[in-house]
């Protein structure tokens, strides 16, 4: 599926009404919501990979060059479907959210990174090839969500940054849909686990070029490889939850 029809399928998905009191929206509208923004970040994580690859990777062999490892890998995590089934929904509701904080702070300075190599050869727009993606917001409540408000990003499909913006807003709106799937399934009682600290700043303000675009070619690995295994797991969650591993 699209990136642009999943921005358009979670854009047309029922919120509460402005005018509502105390609305909560069910829980399995929020799982729906999620899964369809967990995969649009994936696919706007993979497409933003494949074009730094293009641009920047593939003349200097960063793909022969071991990953020194993701900053999340200190958070235990599954490896395949099975081990995540055999998971109990509390421990992968909090293992996601504890994950999805782990990116607040990486995609915040990947934004303001990349403004920095954006002027770079091969980096401007092709003409005749720009778009917008317009996505309401995913998670609405009666507090800070009951105005319909949408977001208008400018993409294009070689452009870097407009993707790591668009992945930045949309990793905070599913945080915060997160927040509410677990309020809901565990009755307000959250887990207050820190998230897992990243130490990549230094790498990405490196003055050797070939040292700071390798940071970047590892930090956006890791976010495809993070925002895969999220997508993974709220299926699994919608599965057993919403339909009571029926399907």
């Amino acid at each position: 599926m699209s990136s642009l029809l999943l921005c358009k399928n979670v854009a047309s998905m029922p919120t509460c009404p402005s005018e509502a009191v105390n609305c909560e929206v069910p829980l399995g509208d929020l799982f729906d919501r999620a899964v369809i923004l967990s995969h649009y970040i994936h696919n706007l994580s993979s497409e933003m990979f494949s074009e730094f690859d293009r641009q920047y990777a593939q003349d200097r062999d960063f793909i022969t060059k071991a990953i020194n490892g993701c900053h999340t890998s200190s958070i235990p995590t599954p490896e395949d479907k099975e081990q995540a089934q055999n998971m109990h929904h509390e421990d992968l509701l909090n293992l996601v959210l504890r994950v999805l904080r782990s990116w607040n702070e990486p995609l915040y300075h990947l934004v303001m990174e990349v403004r920095a190599i954006q002027e770079a050869p091969g980096t401007q727009e092709a003409p005749g090839t720009q778009g917008t993606f317009a996505m309401q917001e995913a998670f609405s409540t009666q507090e800070a969500l009951s105005t319909q408000e949408t977001l208008g990003t400018q993409i294009t499909p070689n452009d870097i940054l407009s993707r790591a913006i668009e992945i930045e807003e949309r990793n905070k709106q599913l945080l915060e849909g997160m927040e509410k799937i677990i309020n809901q399934v565990q009755h307000g009682v959250r887990r207050n686990e820190p998230p897992s600290p990243w130490l990549g700043l230094p790498s990405l303000q490196e003055a050797d070029e070939d040292t700071r675009l390798f940071a970047f070619y590892e930090l956006i690995h890791c976010l495809r490889r993070d925002s895969h295994k999220i997508d993974n797991y709220l299926k699994v969650l919608k599965c057993r939850i919403i339909y009571d591993s029926n399907c």
